[in-house]
């Protein structure tokens, strides 16, 4: 057991200060007088526990400051905090040897130790002594094998600098001088109004001719699509933008030139950070600035773009520029390769913008007016030539809604996400007694007082920071919303706090990010920019609604079709980037100090203790993770219990993880699209991931038009919920839940931890096993918790959503697998989410709906997975009484439909078809009831397919049979046949599994192979199937799980030759590509750009106050790709890119057909009356996919990317490995001679 501090108070340098995130770890951090933040803070003492003393599990005392003694448990748990009494001691002045002991150690604590603790320092003196004699030798042996390598060392700068020497001089020879002294002044007549003016704009003149750089010789190394900016240069960049935002050009400009004439930081400034000042100053008209800006730029080597001549035409009308002027800047553009006409499409202008530029343009070239967007070209593949051809008039399907009705949806959407939040009732109900009420009282009382609390802390924090040294600091970022703004989202923070707390990192994160998501939320709510908006969406919901004649084009297209309209293109509103990870640490962590310091309870809220002391709400503390140690931020046990009592009735939500109300807008580029306000990425990653964002944008727009499209049909499909099964669902959910429905209980039900007496004689391994059964009483309450507030927000969202229609906005992973944004309530969700939606437009079941809807029943129960069609539907109509009974009495009847696989999904087909059988005509019946249609074992399909392989074919159902052919029972089998012979030869262990295999024991082992499982992997997923058989001998369950796995990889292998060559292709290929320096990276047959994002873990150490943070990345393009990662990723990210574009081609095609169409993966939905259709549809999209050379065109690709670097004068080892990997990447696996016309005709494809 280990004694550690448990701080709520402000030690080290704050976040003040952005500078020192800018230092290597280990560095030490800059003196107060350079601008390091010293924020007011207290510090704690506490007293040691006594050993043996006894106490109940349940009782802590939390006071004012607070000591805990903090056990570390075994691998997955996290220790639990034992609290004694607590004394306060004086607050002592913070020194600067103590702040720098926290620079350079992250997890050290500090403070005064109690007196009780000083005994057990002395005792562990000894210990200390050796462990300094120990880093001494560590030490001395370092500098020993330093010092046998600075010969090494020595010579190898000799030889690299005499390298550096040898280029300098030749590129010397063949560089032309840039002659900017001897610039030709402009000829003509200056009036004295203008000759200042003129003199200045000299500096615009850049020479460019043959312009050549020792840097251009390293450009071969860099990834052409994503571009390498350091942390560094993304941090000043959006600090300048953070200023300039707020009308602060003087500071932008200011820290511009600081790094410009810093020696060494030059290089760091980028033309987008010149863009975003020059943009400023063209406001003002300072043509003056605009020079000296051009002028940095022409020294530092940087080509203005058409952001730059944008800026400086702007300034120029503004500044009322004489015709001299302008022409000679438009003379320079020209030079410089740059036209007109593309800055009116390629440039972000709004109204006013756009009128001055031109104005400028005109003053040279009367006559010249922008020239109408040209129709982009779609550089389509041959799969999607038909659908985009306009050869043949298109109809598109329409909404069920009138335009009056949208339009009204789209105010309503509008008003919810410029409040950033939504409250609504929660469906959890509990009777309200005096103690609630008074409880209510309590926390209304104190909520004032801390919002208070919070204002002035804040207020006072901000004032301090005004005053530090200009530097990159929090400052502007604590200016961007207003005081009560932050309140407000601190204040939502403290509230959803669960009672065992969250993790620093991620309440540091999660709170930056709600800030910068309101800041962008308010640029657009800027009247011209968003009335803009409004008459654009306001258009184009004419394509949408039922009562208008628009149906030709796609949403994109009719987007676009207003884009080339508008003053403002859609860009504009986007065009903000992401803020770098760093400042969301330092911003979040500020507003999480500024919680801790300023929220307090008083101590006999809930006691009867006379004496009244505030105490915190919310306290630091360190607990293990596994072996890791990791800060947390409590709530004081009283505050739990106060939110407890209160038993609030309302629940509130960010307006992001609500489905939208109105369509969603189209996405027609990689930063326009799904929410009307909030931002969206097109492609989700983790915070701090940017290259899959750039490779996007420069990709050619027209080659993501197919993604695009498929994503805005996806997102355009309209929901409703299933009102009768929802009400069904909270009653169980208020019921206390129930195991066999899979309706998480409340945390009552958890287990209490066990009560116990310490003897002094109980051995170190009772207690050790007490220790552990404690923590996994806690263990379990946290899950129950985190499971019922998930099923809670589910229920809660649909209850609000009851009586509405509404949508979910689609974006996609890195391998364009699409996903709903709002993560708490979609179709992606569980049976229990599922079974409460249905497709707001409903459709007449026709001649052959009704007995889709029973196959569909048979499928959701798991009953008859081996049986035809024609069985399934004669099972149905075989129970059709208890079908008929679920639906009539599903609470109180025979409950059939509670012992199938899919339950709640089970009872709502139950309702729909008792609907359709008691109608007066079930062929006229309208069903808004989805079914599904599930691919068979997909990942191997389209392994089978690319492979041509018959024996892989046929397992997965890609040829017609008279039955569904299922390959996990195939593998059961053929793993069953090797171990009958192994038990035969005597093996113990093939004899102790003898009636234990079968279909579910091997089910995720044999579909997650395919995904790139490895064997020890399966072996984990064996075991714990083995665990969940009652009779199988536990003392079996390792070895048996070793030879199992075992057994199905052999089996697999077997059955999927051609499957296991290519996967070994993808693997080898993935490997040599990522030890040559580079990421893998291909497009999929749709046109979108895929780069896995696995690189070597990069450690990042943020002082803060309460704690220094670890940020640890693995997606910085800087660092070397993470070898192992890239190549087992590789196969499965394949395929997945594979099965998406096989789900986006039928979207696109069973949109052109009319349908309704909606999937999960592999999983497609669609009305009843519609299945035979869109199986049609999805069996020829899969067809012309794999007609497709898919392998032959990757490799090219491969080849093209990775081997065409290789050069003469490469070293014999690197022109070896560059052999290899170009021999790995040529040599495609053969094909077998598999028909793929036969999956026209297998039924059982996708059933």
């Amino acid at each position: 057991m280990s004694v550690l501090r448990l701080r709520a108070s402000l030690l080290s340098r704050g976040a003040a200060g952005l500078g020192g995130a800018l230092r290597p770890e280990g560095s030490s951090c800059p003196s107060p007088e350079k601008g390091a933040w010293w924020t007011r803070g207290r510090r704690y003492s506490v007293n040691v526990p006594e050993r043996d003393r006894r106490r109940d599990a349940g009782q802590v005392e939390l006071l004012e400051v607070l000591e805990a003694r903090v056990r570390q448990l075994q691998n997955e748990y996290v220790s639990e905090v034992t609290v004694n009494r607590v004394e306060v001691a004086p607050r002592k002045p913070v020194s600067q040897k103590d702040l720098q002991a926290l620079e350079l150690v992250e997890d050290r604590v500090k403070g005064d130790a109690s007196s009780a603790a000083t005994e057990a320092g002395k005792a562990s003196l000894r210990w200390m002594e050796r462990l300094t004699e120990e880093r001494n030798e560590m030490h001395r042996r370092q500098q020993i094998l330093e010092s046998k390598l600075k010969k090494v060392t020595f010579c190898e700068s000799q030889i690299k600098r005499r390298e550096k020497e040898f280029l300098a001089r030749k590129l010397k020879g063949n560089k032309q001088t840039p002659n900017i002294g001897k610039e030709k002044a402009v000829v003509g007549r200056e009036t004295p109004h203008h000759s200042k003016k003129q003199e200045s704009f000299k500096a615009l003149k850049v020479q460019k001719e043959n312009k050549t750089s020792v840097d251009d010789l390293d450009s071969s190394r860099l990834m052409p699509e994503v571009s390498r900016h350091s942390k560094k240069q993304l941090l000043i960049l959006d600090y300048l933008e953070c200023l300039l935002s707020q009308d602060l050009v003087t500071q932008a400009n200011h820290l511009l030139l600081s790094y410009f004439h810093r020696p060494g930081s030059q290089k760091l400034l980028t033309l987008p950070m010149y863009n975003s000042v020059l943009k400023a100053w063209a406001k003002q008209g300072s043509l003056h600035q605009i020079s000296t800006l051009f002028s940095m730029m022409n020294k530092s080597g940087l080509t203005p773009d058409l952001v730059s001549y944008a800026s400086v035409l702007e300034c120029m009308c503004r500044a009322n520029a004489d015709f001299k002027i302008i022409k000679s800047c438009l003379n320079q553009m020209a030079k410089d390769g740059l036209h007109l006409k593309n800055l009116f499409h390629e440039v972000a202008l709004h109204r006013q913008e756009r009128m001055m530029v031109l104005k400028a343009i005109q003053k040279v070239e009367p006559g010249f007016s922008p020239p109408p967007a040209s129709s982009r070209k779609i550089a389509i593949s041959p799969l999607l030539r038909d659908f985009y051809s306009k050869e043949e008039p298109a109809s598109y399907p329409k909404l069920p809604l009138s335009l009056l009705e949208l339009q009204k949806r789209f105010q309503q959407q509008l008003k919810l996400e410029s409040a950033m939040t939504i409250t609504i009732d929660s469906v959890e109900k509990k009777p309200l007694t005096n103690q609630n009420h008074h409880a209510r009282k309590l926390l209304k009382d104190l909520k004032s007082q801390w919002q208070e609390a919070l204002l002035k802390t804040f207020r006072e924090t901000k004032v301090h920071m005004s005053q530090l040294h200009p530097q990159i600091n929090l400052y502007p970022y604590l200016c961007l919303l207003k005081d009560t703004d932050y309140v407000d989202l601190m204040m939502q923070t403290l509230l959803n706090l669960p009672p065992h707390g969250d993790s620093l990192i991620h309440l540091v994160t999660s709170l930056a990010m709600k800030v910068q998501e309101k800041n962008l939320i308010q640029k657009k709510m800027k009247p011209f920019v968003l009335d803009e908006l409004k008459r654009k969406y306001m258009n184009y919901l004419h394509l949408l609604a039922k009562d208008t004649q628009l149906d030709s084009c796609l949403p994109r297209e009719h987007w676009e079709s207003l884009e080339s309209e508008a003053t403002i293109c859609s860009d504009f509103f986007t065009q903000e980037k992401a803020w770098p990870e760093m400042v969301l640490v330092r911003l979040g962590a500020q507003l999480v100090e500024i919680m801790v310091q300023s929220v307090h309870v008083p101590s006999n809220l809930f006691s009867s203790q006379a004496e009244k002391k505030l105490i915190p709400v919310l306290y630091h503390v360190y607990s293990f993770l596994s072996i890791k140690q990791v800060g947390f931020i409590k709530p004081h046990p009283t505050f739990s219990q106060l939110l407890a009592e209160a038993a609030c009735t309302e629940l509130t939500f960010d307006s992001s993880v609500m489905p939208m109300l109105c369509p969603p807008k189209p996405w027609t580029s990689p930063l326009f699209g799904a929410y009307v306000l909030h931002p969206t990425k097109l492609m989700r990653c983790l915070e701090g991931t940017f290259q899959h964002q750039e490779l996007l944008e420069s990709c050619p727009q027209e080659h993501l038009y197919p993604v695009l499209d498929a994503l805005n049909l996806l997102g355009n499909c309209a929901w409703k919920v299933n009102q009768p099964v929802l009400d069904l669902i909270i009653s169980v959910f208020n019921a206390k839940g129930s195991k066999k429905l899979d309706v998480p209980p409340p945390v009552s039900e958890a287990p209490t931890p066990p009560s116990y007496q310490l003897s002094k004689d109980i051995s170190s391994s009772e207690k050790a096993k007490l220790r552990r059964e404690i923590a996994q009483c806690h263990k379990t309450a946290r899950e129950m918790y985190s499971l019922r507030m998930d099923a809670l927000y589910k229920l809660s969202i649909a209850h609000h959503l009851r009586d509405q229609i509404f949508w979910f906005p689609h974006n996609m992973d890195f391998r364009g697998r699409a996903y709903p944004c709002p993560p708490h309530f979609n179709h992606l969700g569980s049976d229990l989410t599922r079974a409460i939606l249905l497709f707001a437009e409903g459709k007449p079941l026709g001649p052959k709906g009704l007995d889709w809807l029973k196959i569909h029943l048979i499928n959701l129960t798991g009953l008859k997975k081996r049986e035809p069609l024609q069985a399934r539907l004669a099972y149905a109509n075989e129970i059709l009484e208890d079908i008929l009974d679920s639906a009539d009495n599903p609470i109180t009847g025979k409950k059939w439909w509670m012992d199938v696989d899919e339950p709640w999904q089970t009872l709502a087909c139950c309702m729909e078809i008792a609907n359709a059988v008691r109608s007066p005509d079930p062929e006229a019946y309208i069903s808004h009831f989805p079914v599904h249609q599930d691919g068979s074992c997909n990942g191997l399909q389209h392994y089978a397919a690319l492979g041509r392989d018959v024996t892989g074919a046929i397992s997965v159902n890609l040829m017609p049979c008279d039955v569904p052919q299922d390959v996990y029972s195939g593998v059961a089998q053929l793993v069953e046949e090797q171990r009958r012979k192994d038990a035969a030869s005597g093996r113990s262990i093939a004899q102790a599994l003898e009636g234990f295999i079968g279909r579910k024991l091997v089910k995720q082992t044999v579909m997650t192979v395919v995904y790139g499982v490895t064997r020890y992997g399966g072996r984990l997923q064996i075991e714990k199937r083995l665990k969940e058989l009652d009779d199988f001998p536990k003392e079996y369950v390792w070895e048996a799980s070793t030879y199992l796995s075992q057994l199905v990889f052999s089996s697999l292998s077997e059955m999927f030759s051609a499957t296991r060559e290519i996967q070994d292709w993808l693997t080898k290929s993935a490997y040599f590509i990522s030890k040559s320096g580079s990421t893998v990276q291909w497009v999929t047959p749709l046109g979108l750009p895929v780069i896995q994002p696995y690189h070597k873990t990069q450690k990042i150490i943020v002082p803060g106050n309460l704690q220094s943070l670890c940020l640890l990345s693995y997606t910085d393009v800087n660092q070397k790709p993470n070898t192992l990662k890239q190549k087992n990723a590789f196969p499965p990210n394949f395929i997945h890119s594979l099965d998406s574009t096989h789900m986006m081609l039928t979207a696109l095609y069973c949109h052109r057909k009319g349908l309704t169409f909606v999937s999960v993966h592999d999983c497609f939905w669609t009305h009843a009356s519609t299945v035979d259709l869109m199986n049609e549809i999805c069996r020829e999209q899969f067809v012309n996919l794999h007609s497709q050379p898919i392998l032959q065109e990757l490799s090219q690709y491969l080849v093209q990317k990775y081997c065409s670097k290789l050069q003469s004068h490469d070293s014999s080892k690197e022109k070896s490995v560059n052999e290899k990997l170009l021999r790995m990447l040529s040599h495609v696996p053969e094909r077998g001679n598999f028909d793929l016309q036969n999956v026209k005709n297998s039924t059982y494809f996708f059933s």
